[in-house]
């Protein structure tokens, strides 16, 4: 299992071309913007999507979800808990900015725990709430795709509607910080961690 990260939009997500290195199928996370970028590094790998999925439900996430969903013909999910959140209009104003498109539904809901297949790989489904109550982290070999529920030595904002910070502190500390310190951490937005660089350094923990 390898990956690819594409940053794409003025917020500067990290979209995620996570992929099985045997049969080139890839899932797509995260197209929160500038699907024409995504496309041009899927055809520069080789790859073939066969799902698309959303760590959470926000505008900078989810921009591209009608663009590769379309392209590619592939099943969209997220946590039943974000529902909302991908199918409202949310800020007009931040969407028009984002150059988001509204997002077609999921077609199926992560369960904890539960593996999402592409190729001979797969992602393990944690579900972390405390950003947005279906916010869920992606667990593949050797790596754990944060969305915005962690960063490097960061933390994602519960200021919006559906956060909590109560619920953001105990995911990271019963749901990641439980992981191994070598493992790295590739979030929503910014430079990659390691389970182990967060434990010792992120002010939020200490």
């Amino acid at each position: 299992m390898k990956f690819q990260t594409v940053v794409v939009g003025p917020l500067e997500t990290n979209c995620y071309l996570v992929y099985c290195e045997e049969t080139r199928e890839c899932a797509v996370v995260d197209p929160g913007a500038e699907p024409e970028r995504v496309y041009l590094e899927i055809s520069e790998l080789g790859l073939k999507p066969v799902v698309l999925l959303n760590t959470h439900g926000h505008l900078d996430h989810t921009g591209a979800n009608k663009d590769i969903k379309e392209h590619y013909g592939v099943p969209l999910l997220i946590h039943a808990a974000d529902k909302v959140l991908l199918e409202s209009i949310q800020n007009n104003e931040l969407r028009f900015w984002l150059n988001a498109k509204e997002s077609p539904p999921a077609d199926r809901f992560f369960e904890e725990g539960q593996d999402v297949p592409f190729g001979r790989s797969a992602l393990r489904v944690i579900h972390t709430p405390g950003h947005t109550p279906g916010s869920v982290c992606l667990l593949g070999r050797g790596f754990l795709l944060s969305g915005d529920t962690l960063f490097c030595e960061g933390v994602g904002r519960t200021d919006l509607p559906g956060g909590s910070a109560r619920q953001l502190e105990e995911s990271i500390r019963t749901k990641i910080l439980t992981l191994p310190d070598e493992l790295d951490v590739l979030p929503g937005h910014g430079p990659r961690t390691t389970v182990g660089q967060e434990r010792s350094n992120n002010p939020f923990f200490a």
